[in-house]
C-alpha cells in the first residue's frame, strides 16, 4: 500500500490506492475471479482467439460455480451480489478477454434479467436455475441487420394467430451467444408494440448460423439469429412490459457492467506494457528508463486509474437506486474510449511484439473496437449525455 510518503514502484497498478474504497469482501470477491483468469483463462485465450474457439461449456460451469451468471439478481439460483460486486466481476473477466466478459453479461443482464424482470412466474422457474447453474445457456436479440442504433425501426415481427400462438418471423445480427444458446430473448414488433419473447432455440423454424471471419472478439461466439414461421405458445411472451423500455433496460444494465470491464481490459494492457518495459533492452538499459517511455506509462496508469474511479463510483450510484441511464452512459462512452486508446499506445511500447498474441494488447484493441460499438455506440452514448445537459433531443 503507499505510505505517508507516496506511492512505490509496487503500487503501479493501483496508485491512487483504490482498493482502500472497496469493502473486504468485495476485495475478497475480486481477488477469487482474479485467479480464475489468471490461472484458467490467460494462459490459453490468445490460442482461443487465433483459432475463433471459445469453450463455453467449461466457462459456463466455472462461472456458474463461482455464482458469476445473473449474480446481481436474487432468487432462482442467483446469488444476489451488488452492483459493485457484478462491476468487479466484469472488471477482471474482461482482463481476461472482452469475449469473456461478454459472455458473462450478455447471460446476466440481457437474457436471464429481462425473464427475471419481467417474465412470468413459470419462465422464471424454468429457465432462470439453468441459465445461473450454467447448464443453460441465452443470447439476447435486438440488433438487426438494417437496425442497429434505432431498434424501434425493426423488422421482426410477431403475430397472433386464431388459436392465440404467436408466429415469430424476422432476423436479428451480432448476436453474442447465438449458436450456443438454449434460449433466445428476442424482441419484435406486435400489434401491442414491441415486445418480448422466450424463444427455446430448439423451436423450429429458429436458426442461428455462426459469423465468421471477425477480426475482433474471436474467442466469442456471434451470430445471427434468423425466424422463419417460429410459432411459439401464447404464454411465450414477457408479460411485464411491452415497449422499448424492456430491451432498453436490459441494455442499461449491460453497459453498466462494460463500464467496469473496459477498465480491466485497460488495465491488462498498462500491466503487460509496464511488465515488458521494464526487461526490454535498448542500448544497455531497459526501455522504462527512457522518457519518452515514462510519458507513455504515466498516461496509461492516469487513464486506468481515472476510469476505475469512474467505475467504482457509478457501482455505489447503482447501489444507492440513484444512478441513471445517462451516467451510465458516461461510463461506458468514457471507459471503453480510454482503454482503447490505452491498447493502441501500449500496443506501440511493445513494438513488433505488440502485433502478436503472445501477448495481450492486440487482442485487446481488437476487441475494443467492438466494444466500442456494441451496446450503443460512442455517438448514441454522446447524444444521450447531450440530451440530459442540454434537455434538447438531437436523436432526429
Amino acid at each position: 500500500m503507499a505510505t505517508p510518503l507516496g506511492p512505490k514502484a509496487e503500487d503501479a497498478l493501483d496508485f491512487l490506492a483504490t482498493d482502500t474504497l472497496l469493502a473486504d469482501d468485495e476485495i475478497m470477491m475480486r481477488d477469487t475471479i482474479r485467479r480464475y483468469v489468471e490461472d484458467k483463462i490467460n494462459p490459453y485465450v490468445g490460442e482461443w482467439f487465433d483459432d475463433g474457439t471459445f469453450p463455453h461449456e467449461e466457462v459456463a460451469k466455472a462461472c456458474g460455480d463461482m455464482g458469476l451468471l445473473g449474480m446481481h439478481l436474487e432468487g432462482y439460483g442467483c446469488s444476489g451480489s451488488s452492483a459493485m460486486m457484478y462491476g468487479l466481476a466484469c472488471m477482471e473477466l474482461e482482463a481476461g478477454d472482452s469475449g469473456l466478459r461478454s459472455f458473462v453479461s450478455v447471460q446476466g443482464s440481457l437474457a436471464m434479467f429481462p425473464i427475471w424482470a419481467y417474465g412470468s412466474e413459470e419462465q422464471k422457474q424454468e429457465w432462470l436455475p439453468r441459465m445461473a447453474a450454467g447448464t443453460a445457456i441465452g443470447c439476447f436479440g435486438l440488433t438487426e441487420p438494417d437496425s442497429g442504433s434505432d431498434p424501434s425501426s425493426m423488422r421482426t415481427n410477431a403475430k397472433a394467430d386464431a388459436n392465440g400462438d404467436w408466429i415469430l418471423n424476422g432476423a436479428k445480427m451480432w448476436i453474442t451467444n447465438g449458436s450456443i444458446a438454449d434460449v433466445a430473448v428476442v424482441w419484435a414488433m406486435t400489434d401491442e408494440g414491441v415486445r418480448g419473447f422466450v424463444v427455446p432455440t430448439d423451436t423450429p423454424g429458429f436458426s442461428a448460423p455462426k459469423i465468421e471471419r471477425k477480426v475482433s472478439l474471436r474467442a466469442s461466439v456471434t451470430s445471427e439469429l434468423i425466424f422463419e414461421d417460429v410459432r411459439l405458445p401464447k404464454d411465450a411472451v414477457l408479460p411485464g412490459v411491452s415497449s422499448m423500455r424492456g430491451p432498453l433496460s436490459c441494455l442499461n444494465e449491460a453497459r453498466f457492467g462494460i463500464a467496469f470491464g473496459a477498465v480491466g481490459a485497460g488495465r491488462a494492457c498498462y500491466e503487460s506494457a509496464l511488465a515488458y518495459a521494464g526487461e526490454r533492452e535498448q542500448f544497455g538499459v531497459p526501455i522504462s528508463s527512457f522518457q519518452l517511455t515514462q510519458q507513455r506509462l504515466v498516461d496509461f496508469m492516469t487513464k486506468v486509474q481515472q476510469g476505475t474511479l469512474v467505475a467504482y463510483h457509478l457501482g455505489r450510484l447503482k447501489d444507492q437506486g440513484t444512478l441513471g441511464p445517462a451516467q451510465v452512459s458516461f461510463g461506458k462512452r468514457q471507459n471503453v474510449r480510454m482503454a482503447l486508446e490505452v491498447a493502441r499506445e501500449a500496443r506501440s511500447v511493445l513494438g513488433a511484439n505488440g502485433i502478436t498474441t503472445e501477448y495481450p494488447v492486440v487482442r485487446h484493441m481488437n476487441n475494443l473496437e467492438s466494444v466500442y460499438t456494441y451496446e450503443g455506440t460512442n455517438e448514441i452514448h454522446t447524444l444521450m449525455m447531450g440530451q440530459a445537459i442540454t434537455g434538447q433531443n438531437a436523436f432526429t
